[in-house]
């Protein structure tokens, strides 16, 4: 009986329907093997030699599928067809050395899993390949010497960052530079005419000013309101009349189907969905067998599925729907480290209605179903009319632009989300005939502003690192993930915002170490990695020229002092951090002494601002994202009034703008501040709303159920009010200090109707009674289902138990599992000295035994 080794348990279930009892289906639970997260892991003096760890967690898994191949003869390794699956496949084979000396061993990989691509796979058993396994080799090299080297520079050069990374540190740049772009661009303004016209018929349609004076009009002709009321005035002044009439027939071929890139890109789009959770719902689809494998940069789609797309719309919509020829799609990557067939559904005629899975599993697999069946129909025929109207002098004439569709097509199906909105060719237009008056019904002068570059979304931010060559679809979500957690970026409403210390980090390494966050060099670098796959270079090569520059590039800046990296960083942002003054004044003196000069300073918490050189005898500071640009600096100090005879002023800080009552003395150093909540303007501020927040929290009274105090206030989440341990959100400030007792009885409880939040501990469904060693057993609700609770210890119910009915004998058996498979402490109860010690020694004693054994494997 043969050995199969997957990635999962979700995979190894679904693939254990269709093998049988002649194999044993066994799960890795991933990478079994990594690089020690310590300095030495890669040693480039010893050719780069690499040093690999079995994980913890991964030696139990190592052992259930030793322990089967003592009495099996064959492995066959089926991980993912990917860099990443051929990698894990490697480790497995090398972890296991000891126990294959005797053994087959083999490869095999699928698309999907289907009964037929799994029989088809195992008739077609292979080695693992070499050179995808070096490709990965070289990119984990050159990820560890870049983090592992790189980031101690950004450690001691620049407090506050926290990592650096090969392909991170690029896609940071590119969000930095888009918001600089934002930051500095100026909006111009400029205006359009437009005129509702009627036909003799009577029937109305909207055209826009295109020629003025005989000259025709570019976008910013009118730039003024006096241009736009000359222009509304000549077109008013005359008679006008239709001088074309152009209708042109036009097609809009479907879109191909999914690659990684563009499938992560459209769950943006239309779900508002990461592109970490869109990868791990589309990895569930996958295990259960519903779609093909998703991590690929190939749109080609295999000949039977293309026959099978076809059959199914035809089925569904009829033969007009379906084209002549079957729909070839050429792919454009040259990337040899991933798989190359679309994402794609395995059965075309699996209804989304009719899956069983979660919300968002649901949706995608409906996204993914409708884009493939969309891309073997046939095209959508529309017809497009641009209709002219004019003066009998020439000096002025309008368009009218209409589309109609006059077959769907593809349409009927599926259609492509937008990241922005274009300018779309109109609606249909009434008939219109050439020669006939167009009846002047209004004509308005719309004023515009050009807008600046929009924020990159998760989904334009993947698109853009697709076209300059940046990361592989194995490895978008992670980047992304990376810098959102590493707090150099933040997510508002979907869109990507550079924090301080991201803009930091990227002009330091713009400036110390260009060379690597450039975005051909990056892209190069992923063609090498391409090309080691491919078998056409070789890897050591490859690290070792990076690393002889790189190195040298670190060992240039080790006599670099803090002082000097901050002055090159306030040099380069200084259009960010000190804009132009509107009276003209220098914007670096300093606004409250007007005497020292503004500078960027770190803080010993990490972070940045910008403080007074005048320190310690001025203490004014800011935040670097808040440009003092004259007026908040001004208000900076400003007095509000007075207050039991001490003065409350409003304060610019560097966490923003704060109101203070009092100066700081030795019995009272931290005089009572608050914060101004968001959307509360700094010059708004007066005497009463300063007193307003200072007095917060505010008691609005007590519960009529206990007598408890029921308070509102603004917190870190928002506005709320809070009855004992029950916090509820306020949907606007202004409401704490209006909001009465009924209407917080009200919001309280349709807080506690939704059920606890991330903070509120769920109630026992049921006691059980009491533990032998003592403490009460318990049945909790769960989100992932039923578990009993004991102590520390939570224990899954199994499928076969029922909450209502499940006993402590029962519960008992579970625990004890748990217990000593995580290794939990009991709750807590007095007992001998000795009875303390022995459970101490047991691990300890167990692990050593556990190092013993391995040593004598390996």
């Amino acid at each position: 009986m043969a050995v199969v080794v997957v990635e999962s348990p979700a995979k190894a279930k679904t693939i254990n329907k269709y093998l049988g009892s002649d194999y044993t289906v066994l799960a890795s639970f991933g990478h079994v093997r990594d690089l020690p997260p310590k300095d030495g892991s890669v040693d480039p003096d010893d050719d780069f030699a690499m040093k690999w760890e079995v994980a913890s967690d991964s030696k139990k898994h190592i052992k259930a599928i030793s322990d089967a191949l003592a009495s099996d003869d064959e492995l066959i390794l089926a991980t993912d067809p990917d860099r990443e699956g051929e990698a894990i496949s490697w480790h497995l084979e090398q972890a296991l050395a000891s126990k294959l000396k005797s053994k087959k061993v083999s490869r095999v990989t699928f698309n999907a899993i289907t009964k037929a691509a799994i029989t088809e796979a195992m008739q077609h058993p292979r080695q693992v390949d070499k050179p995808l396994v070096e490709a990965y080799l070289a990119r984990r090299a050159l990820d560890y010497l870049v983090g592992f080297n790189l980031s101690p520079v950004l450690w001691r050069k620049l407090p506050g960052a926290r990592s650096a990374g090969r392909v991170q540190s690029v896609c940071l740049r590119l969000i930095v530079e888009r918001e600089m772009e934002i930051e500095a661009f100026r909006a111009r303004e400029y205006w359009t005419v437009t005129a509702v016209l009627s036909t003799p018929r009577g029937q109305e349609y909207t055209a826009r000013l295109t020629v003025l004076g005989g000259k025709k009009l570019d976008k910013f002709d009118l730039s003024t309101a006096t241009d736009a009321e000359m222009a509304v005035q000549a077109v008013t002044s005359r008679d006008l009349t239709v001088t074309s009439v152009e209708a042109k027939p036009a097609s809009r071929n479907p879109y191909p189907p999914f690659m990684t890139s563009t499938l992560q890109q459209e769950a943006s789009r239309k779900f508002g969905m990461g592109a970490k959770a869109c990868m791990q719902a589309a990895q569930r689809l996958y295990e259960a067998g519903y779609i093909t494998y998703m991590r690929t940069d190939g749109i080609d789609m295999a000949p039977e599925a293309v026959m099978a797309a076809r059959a199914e719309i035809e089925r569904r919509f009829g033969e007009k729907y379906v084209p002549k020829s079957p729909r070839m799609y050429k792919n454009k990557a040259k990337n040899a480290q991933e798989a190359h067939e679309c994402i794609r559904p395995t059965d075309m005629s699996l209804d989304p209605g009719k899956i069983r899975v979660a919300d968002d599993q649901q949706r995608l697999y409906d996204l993914i179903w409708k884009r493939t069946l969309a891309s073997q129909m046939e095209a959508a025929r529309l017809e497009r009319t641009n209709v002219d109207i004019g003066s009998r002098d020439a000096q002025v004439e309008l368009r009218a632009t209409g589309q109609v569709v006059t077959f769907d097509g593809f349409l009927k199906i599926y259609d492509q989300g937008r990241d922005d909105d274009d300018d779309d060719d109109g609606a249909r237009l009434p008939q219109i005939m050439q020669g006939e008056p167009a009846e002047k019904k209004s004509v308005t002068p719309d004023q515009h502003f050009t807008q600046p570059p929009p924020r990159y979304t998760e989904a334009t931010l993947v698109k853009r690192m697709e076209e300059l060559g940046i990361g592989r679809p194995s490895t978008y979500a992670s980047i992304l993930t990376t810098i959102v957690d590493r707090g150099y970026v933040k997510k508002d409403k979907n869109r990507l915002i550079p924090e301080d210390t991201g803009r930091l980090v990227t002009v330091f390494l713009s400036n110390y170490f260009r060379r690597y966050v450039e975005y051909d060099f990056t892209a190069d670098l992923e063609e090498q990695l391409d090309d080691i796959s491919a078998g056409s270079r070789d890897y050591k090569d490859v690290l070792a020229r990076f690393w002889r520059d790189f190195s040298a590039a670190i060992g240039e800046t080790s006599e670099l002092r803090i002082s000097e990296v901050l002055d090159k960083i306030d040099e380069v942002l200084a259009p960010h951090l000190y804009p132009p003054r509107a009276d003209g004044t220098d914007p670096r003196i300093c606004p409250v002494c007007h005497q020292g000069r503004l500078h960027l300073k770190t803080a010993r918490s990490g972070g940045a601002f910008i403080g007074c050189g005048n320190y310690p005898e001025c203490r004014y500071t800011r935040p670097i994202s808040v440009p003092a640009d004259g007026e908040a600096a001004a208000l900076d100090g400003t007095v509000l009034g007075h207050d039991e005879g001490l003065e409350v002023t409003l304060r610019i800080g560097r966490f923003g703008p704060y109101v203070q009552k009092g100066e700081p003395t030795e019995d009272q150093p931290k005089p009572p501040r608050a914060s101004l909540p968001k959307g509360w303007r700094p010059e708004a501020m007066d005497l009463e709303k300063a007193l307003q927040l200072l007095s917060l929290p505010r008691e609005i009274g007590p519960h009529p159920e206990d007598g408890a105090p029921v308070e509102a206030g603004i917190g870190r989440f928002g506005p709320f009010v809070k009855h004992n341990s029950t916090y509820a959100n306020l949907p606007e400030v202004d409401e704490v200090f209006t909001i009465g007792m009924n209407r917080a009885i009200e919001v309280l409880a349709q807080k506690l109707a939704r059920g606890p939040g991330r903070g509120a501990a769920a109630k026992a469904l049921r006691s059980l009674g009491e533990h032998p060693d003592g403490g009460v057993v318990e049945v909790m609700p769960g989100r992932y289902g039923p578990y009993v609770k004991w102590g520390k210890v939570n224990a899954t119910l199994t499928k076969d138990m029922d909450p209502e009915t499940v006993t402590l004998e029962e519960a008992l058996p579970l625990i004890t599992a748990k217990a000593g498979k995580g290794g939990k402490k009991a709750p807590a109860r007095k007992a001998k000295a000795t009875e303390k010690k022995a459970p101490a020694k047991k691990p300890a004693a167990k692990k050593a035994a556990t190092k013993k054994k391995a040593a004598s494997e390996g």
